[in-house]
């Protein structure tokens, strides 16, 4: 192998692995534990020609034009606004809630004066934590806060983490803020689109160089050794320049401190024999016992016309297992106060290994979204860019 490892090939690492290759003229390695590449990103098409994102669907969402072109060398993109609804006492309600929720779960003749009291309170915003909204001042704008959030905040978050939003890391609360006008964005960001042939295809041009060497279904713990009294990370028990690891921490040090609390998912499918199923292309559900939402795929698809019928995914949240049948692939990191100081146990470890970087939402125990994924990468280049001159140069 090289003597630059990077462990996983999802955004982070393939980034890195394509900046170390065309920057610093460095060979790569790439360890993948799966049998594909593109980390939770992968996405291919089905027997009825519908392109399917194997782990829920992602878009590109940015407020910064230098993600989109860095992509583009890699793929043809193409704007798209992603459309969701949540399913709220027996009605599709828009999402993100914005004034038009207001509306929906008030009447229109009562929501008059609390959309003025928003607007007041709120003026110069374009959206707001829910937890904002609860916690204000205003007894109707804060009766309202409370009604969105034990509807649909408190609810949601429970089934898709596994505990109460009172022991969730705020940030995951803060995702999903109520817009202050009648923006039916889900996202609040400039620049939006996904790309044309899919994620697999971006990934297998971002990833195709002379000097990128892939191993597929490889478990790169069963190669990688920490060298403490050396104060190295190696590889097959020889020495490496580097090792950029992108997957669960507590893994990589064999759980010494305890696992980390991540979320998985069970996605079913369901095939329709037409071609439009659902009212847009998610829809939440935060009051059903079991399933978080579901994913009318073809409806974010660049071109259709060959498809056949269309198909609905649907996401059942669960604990992270790596032994079990289903749930064995970690998505998100369940971040409280007390994962959070676990984290910072291994952290200390890490510091103990010169030659080891962690990059990505497992490595780094963070929910990070796509775009921040993008641009932490492109920028985490620049330490490992660092360490490798001053080793090189001594």
């Amino acid at each position: 192998m090289n003597r630059i490892i990077i462990v996983g090939s999802g955004f982070s690492g393939s980034i890195l692995a394509r900046k170390i290759v065309e920057e610093l003229n460095r060979p790569v390695t790439i360890l993948e534990k799966r049998s594909h590449i593109g980390g939770n990103m992968y996405d291919k098409y089905d027997k009825n020609g519908i392109l399917i994102q194997k782990y829920g669907p992602h878009f590109l969402n940015t407020d910064h034009y230098y993600v989109i072109e860095y992509l583009q060398q890699f793929a043809r993109l193409f704007p798209h606004n992603a459309k969701l609804l949540s399913f709220i006492d027996g009605n599709y309600v828009q999402l993100p809630f914005n004034f038009t929720t207001v509306q929906q779960l008030l009447g229109a003749k009562q929501s008059g004066p609390l959309l003025e009291k928003l607007r007041a309170a709120f003026k110069g915003r374009d959206r707001v934590p829910v937890l904002e909204l609860v916690k204000h001042s205003d007894s109707e704008i804060s009766a309202y806060g409370t009604l969105l959030f034990e509807k649909a905040y408190r609810t949601y978050t429970s089934k898709m983490w596994g505990i109460q939003p009172e022991e969730i890391d705020q940030y995951v609360l803060d995702r999903v803020p109520m817009a202050m006008n009648y923006d039916e964005h889900y996202l609040n960001k400039d620049f939006q689109y996904l790309p044309e042939e899919g994620f697999t295809k971006l990934f297998e041009r971002l990833l195709k160089h002379p000097d990128i060497e892939i191993f597929l279904n490889t478990d790169a713990l069963e190669h990688l050794e920490l060298d403490r009294h050396g104060h190295m990370i190696r590889c097959d028990g020889k020495p490496v320049d580097c090792v950029v690891y992108t997957g669960a921490i507590d893994e990589l040090f064999g759980c010494k401190y305890g696992t980390l609390p991540y979320r998985s998912l069970d996605i079913r499918y369901t095939w329709y024999d037409k071609e439009s199923v659902l009212p847009c292309e998610i829809i939440s559900y935060p009051q059903t016992s079991d399933c978080t939402r579901s994913t009318e795929y073809r409806k974010m698809m660049f071109d259709s016309s060959r498809a056949r019928g269309s198909v609905i995914a649907t996401e059942y949240p669960l604990n992270y297992d790596p032994a079990a049948e289903k749930g064995n692939i970690p998505y998100y990191p369940v971040v409280t106060e007390e994962s959070r100081a676990r984290y910072q146990m291994y952290l200390r470890e890490v510091s103990e290994y010169e030659n080891l970087f962690l990059c990505g939402r497992l490595a780094e125990f963070r929910y990070y979204n796509m775009d921040i994924c993008i641009e932490h990468a492109l920028q985490y280049f620049e330490n490992i860019r660092v360490y490798l001159e001053k080793k090189t140069h001594g």
